[in-house]
């Protein structure tokens, strides 16, 4: 194609080239023109457009695309790569504390003050194990200033018996107590106008000593695999040196089964408590007093995502054995918590209520200095209502701050007795150097606030604090509850071979009624009494310790160590410095 195109060009131009030399050899004057030129020339750029980098082609031979096929041959290779085995990184630990079955405790300090333990076990066949304990503290006494005896001691033995499966544990238990305290709490205003021998002849005429005695048994099973989860079972003997005597028995078998695929927890619970004083503190007459109390508590709880209720009531029936009143109570038993924050934050709140047995051996050991002449009922617990935050500031700090309000009915407040020149035949106990019971309507409005800190590994901190206000409907005062408390802890790991640690606790004041006396001869006729107000205390206590090595450990103690004469109760003075020198050591049979 190319070499025709050639071919037509190469004769159009001989062609043309002939005729011209013709035409110029015809006329060759070809004369003269004027040319005028109106405008001057001026040129101009065109506009330039890019040629295409790619022109499009429209020969189909070049158009066409051949298809391209890829195939893979592949063939075994022969290896001889073996990859080593990972190893962990050595990590240290720290050797794991031995465990040891037994110790023994005994520790012994000024004012004679002698505190010892003893604890066995035993692991038998099947699981089964037998242990004991025994422990004991006492005091020589020697308060500042005190008149009569102020020693005392408190020894206790326990026995027990249980066995653990996967499926089935129970124990059984039985123990003896014996506590032995002394009312040296007399007003110095009873005998601060004696002659010395007159006051030695009172003093020594005076048998001031009670010893309280407690023998029980209780058993307690536990069932994994059954809507019968647990129950408790404990029978509790309490007397004194007065021929006063109590009985009780608690029965709480647990249920939980599943209802409409919610589960359903039952607690139930039978409280029978039986008791009599020989006299009443007017000497006059004896007291019985007895209660048979059926509870009924149902409840479930709701979970959705970080919101938790628990829905539950409780419902009693207070059958009064001796003397009283019978009565049916109902009260709620609601709880909510709510993840604000995920654990740093978490909100709760609640609205609860019990009925509260009461007993002379719990009024006892909450005062040690109560006269043998009680009248003991339940206290109606009505409602608590309260609400708080919980959480975390940091990884290794927690807080928990609380709000609530409580209504009791009946609620039991210790009120100092006082002597009275009509009791006939006085006793030991009736001259103005113990406590009785009385009963009020109280409401309580309580402010909680703690906080724990681990502020590293060695070194653990806590404190907390309640603040209260009380209301009384016949009382006065709500007598020797205290307004405020506060108490704080502090434990410190110093080497792996000695640790220390404190504790300090305040005490806000506290309302008592007194009465004054006009004269220091008996009998004392006592004029109007006044409300009086306990002073706050505070008490430091602290400790160190030496582990010479994983069985032995020596301790030294020290309470009271800012030598504060307080009163707990009132003309109750309590010992000042006390140190406990000791040491602690760890067995296997």
């Amino acid at each position: 194609m190319r070499k025709q195109n050639l071919y037509i060009a190469v004769t159009l131009g001989v062609l043309f080239g002939s005729s011209t030399l013709r035409a110029q050899k015809q006329d060759e004057n070809i004369g003269t023109e004027v040319v005028n030129v109106v405008k001057p020339y001026t040129p101009t750029i065109s506009d330039a457009f890019k040629v295409k980098e790619t022109p499009s082609l429209e020969d189909e031979e070049t158009t066409k695309r051949e298809t391209i096929q890829y195939n893979i041959f592949s063939f075994p290779v022969a290896s001889t790569f073996t990859p080593a085995k990972g190893k962990a990184a050595g990590v240290e630990q720290e050797p794991k504390a031995k465990l040891y079955n037994n110790y023994a405790t005994l520790a012994a300090g000024n004012y004679g003050n002698i505190n010892g333990e003893l604890f066995l076990t035993h692991t038998l066949e099947n699981s089964d194990y037998v242990g004991v304990m025994l422990r004991h503290l006492s005091s020589q006494g020697g308060i500042k200033d005190v008149k009569l005896d102020d020693n005392f001691s408190n020894t206790g033995l326990d026995l027990t018996y249980g066995s653990k499966s996967q499926k089935m544990a129970w124990n059984a238990d039985l123990g003896y107590q014996r506590q032995v305290y002394n009312w040296y709490g007399l007003d110095s205003n009873l005998y601060s106008g004696m002659t010395p021998e007159a006051q030695d002849a009172f003093f020594n005429s005076l048998e001031t000593k009670n010893a309280y005695q407690t023998i029980y048994a209780c058993g307690r099973l536990q069932l994994s695999e059954s809507a019968f989860k647990e129950a408790s079972l404990r029978f509790t003997h309490f007397s004194d040196s007065y021929s006063s005597a109590e009985n009780r028995f608690v029965a709480k078998p647990s249920f939980e089964f599943r209802v409409m695929d919610e589960k359903v927890k039952l607690d139930m619970v039978l409280d029978y408590l039986g008791g009599s004083f020989d006299k009443d503190y007017f000497n006059t007459t004896g007291i019985k007093y007895g209660f048979a109390n059926f509870g009924a508590q149902p409840s479930f709880q709701i979970n959705r995502d970080d919101f938790t209720v628990n829905f539950g009531a409780a419902f009693f029936y207070s059958s009064a054995t001796e003397g009283g009143e019978s009565k049916f109570f109902v009260y709620p038993k609601i709880t909510a918590s709510y993840k604000v924050v995920g654990d740093i934050m978490v909100a709760y709140a609640g609205a609860e209520g019990n009925l509260k047995q009461n007993s002379y051996r719990d009024f006892v050991q909450e005062n040690f200095f109560l006269s043998p002449t009680q009248m003991v009922a339940p206290t109606d617990q009505k409602y608590d209502i309260y609400f708080g935050l919980k959480g975390k500031l940091a990884n290794a700090i927690g807080y928990n701050v609380r709000a609530s309000y409580l209504t009791e009915d009946n609620r039991a407040l210790f009120r100092n007795n006082v002597y009275d020149a009509g009791v006939v035949d006085p006793k030991d106990y009736a001259l103005g150097n113990t406590f009785g019971v009385v009963y009020d309507k109280l409401n309580t409005l309580s402010l909680f606030g703690e906080l724990k800190a681990d502020l590293s590994k060695n070194v653990q901190f806590g404190a907390n604090a309640t603040i209260n206000s009380y209301k009384t409907s016949a009382e006065q005062e709500a007598w020797n509850l205290p307004s405020i408390r506060v108490a704080s802890t502090l434990d410190i790991a110093i080497t792996q071979k000695w640790y220390t640690g404190g504790s300090v606790f305040f005490v806000g004041d506290r309302k008592e009624y007194k009465f004054q006396y006009n004269s220091a001869v008996l009998p004392i006729v006592p004029y109007t009494p006044e409300i009086i107000t306990l002073k706050s205390y505070f008490d430091l206590n602290a400790h160190l310790g030496y582990k010479h090595n994983e069985r032995m450990t020596f301790f030294l103690k020290g309470n009271n160590l800012a030598n504060q004469n307080y009163q707990k109760w009132l003309n109750y003075p309590v010992q000042g410095v006390q140190v406990l020198l000791g040491a602690n050591i760890k067995f296997d049979f």
